[in-house]
């Protein structure tokens, strides 16, 4: 066996390596996608992965013909959910600018609530 024999050798098992591993995340893809599709009950979800675990590389050839086009949006929509999602997390525990702070408390000062000295200390804490 010479050196070329042996270095076609690693080429072709990194060529097989990378077909199963994009194999496996096209699988994900697919069962990450049936989940997230509502419009599909679960007797058709459930068909859907028995034939992926069954005829593998056809199911998933005839699932992405068929269904491609909505993968891509239940992926987008999933995902502007989650940004949301977050965005509405954010802004519930970052609390208030300087200048939402520094009114309120201006506010709390015209009706007395608070002192002179109380309001520059919120001003000076709000501004730091």
């Amino acid at each position: 066996m010479s050196i070329w024999d042996s270095f076609w050798a690693i080429i072709w098992w990194f060529f097989w390596a990378f077909v199963f591993i994009s194999y496996l995340m096209v699988l994900f893809n697919i069962i990450a996608d049936l989940f997230r599709d509502h419009a599909l009950n679960g007797w058709l979800k459930a068909i859907w992965i028995i034939f992926l675990i069954f005829v593998p590389f056809l199911t998933a050839l005839i699932y992405l013909i068929a269904r491609g086009p909505g993968m891509g949006e239940r992926a987008m929509s999933s995902m502007q959910a989650q940004r949301q999602a977050a965005d509405t997390y954010i802004r519930s525990v970052a609390g208030s600018s300087p200048s939402d702070e520094i009114d309120k408390a201006a506010k709390l000062l015209a009706s007395g609530t608070i002192t002179e000295a109380e309001f520059a200390s919120i001003k000076a804490r709000a501004l730091a």
